[in-house]
């Protein structure tokens, strides 16, 4: 097997991990963060943490706290969503010109309950995308802290993504998923999962960027999330991802006629490199 993108042979954890994700909906990549890494990115988020913006209904997890607009706050997590690892499976599940659909970091306190069983690549529900079928995107979950038995470990139906709009899992189908911190599961965004229940004394953080189909509206709308001056400085990569690309081929996202990365790199040559003159 090749890489759609490159054409290089993909190694085999690579091939391993899609045939996981591809039968039983996840897999785990253990301990692709050291601790300097992780260390890094608590520091970044240590002013969104303060245990004080809890989540505002069951779902958010009223003993949860939620930073959105990652990239706006946290620079280091563009390591995570670009990840060779994390991008050599997207690439392979979802086709040219996906999106980042979500980045958001949860910490899950003492006490918090679990949530409802939810997919992540229907969040607004439409008859045109019910299950069974294939998935409109992948979603991660990185771990910070290590996730454990017993605090808040996130839970998984094996093989739900293949499963009908309106089954849920028995309690003898849901898995936790247990991991070491620097370790991320990586799942089809029509499997359905949900955050666990808090029984320990400490808290639990992850990172989770979500990608989607480029056709899929983006839950959290990137281009705003992130200023234009914050997104100049990341990857080309990261940049597309966020939405400053169009659907190739045709010119589905453009500005003012314009390929979008015109707003934030005027110098920006694409497949045309005529600028925006007002009328003479």
């Amino acid at each position: 097997m090749a890489d759609t993108m490159t054409g290089l042979p993909l190694e085999e954890n690579l091939i391993k991990s899609l045939e996981e994700i591809r039968s039983r909906g996840y897999t785990i990549l253990p301990d692709l963060l050291d601790g300097d890494a992780i260390a890094k990115i608590r520091a970044e988020l240590e002013p969104w943490l303060r245990g004080q913006m809890m989540g505002r209904n069951d779902f958010e997890g009223l003993f949860s706290e939620r930073v959105y607009a990652l990239l706006a706050k946290a620079p280091s997590i563009a390591s995570l969503i670009e990840h060779p690892s994390i991008i050599g499976l997207v690439d392979q599940l979802l086709p040219r010109n996906y999106l980042l659909s979500a980045a958001l970091a949860i910490n899950v306190h003492p006490g918090e309950t679990p949530q409802r069983f939810h997919i992540d690549d229907a969040p607004g529900g439409s008859p045109l995308l019910q299950k069974p079928r294939e998935m409109l995107g992948v979603s991660t979950i990185w771990a910070l802290d290590d996730f454990t038995d017993h605090n808040g470990a996130t839970e998984v139906a094996p093989g739900s993504h293949r499963w009908p709009e309106d089954r849920l899992p028995e309690p003898s189908e849901i898995v936790k998923v247990q991991m070491t911190a620097g370790s991320v599961v990586v799942f089809a965004g029509n499997l359905l999962h949900r955050g666990g229940a808090n029984n320990s004394d400490s808290t639990r953080l992850a990172i989770t960027p979500q990608y989607c189909m480029p056709w899929l509206r983006q839950i959290e709308h990137m281009v705003l999330a992130v200023p234009p001056e914050v997104a100049a400085g990341y990857s080309d990569r990261i940049q597309e991802m966020l939405g400053y690309n169009v659907i190739d081929p045709g010119f589905v996202g453009y500005v003012d006629g314009l390929h979008p990365k015109r707003l934030i790199n005027p110098d920006y040559e694409g497949r045309t490199n005529r600028g925006n003159l007002p009328p003479s």
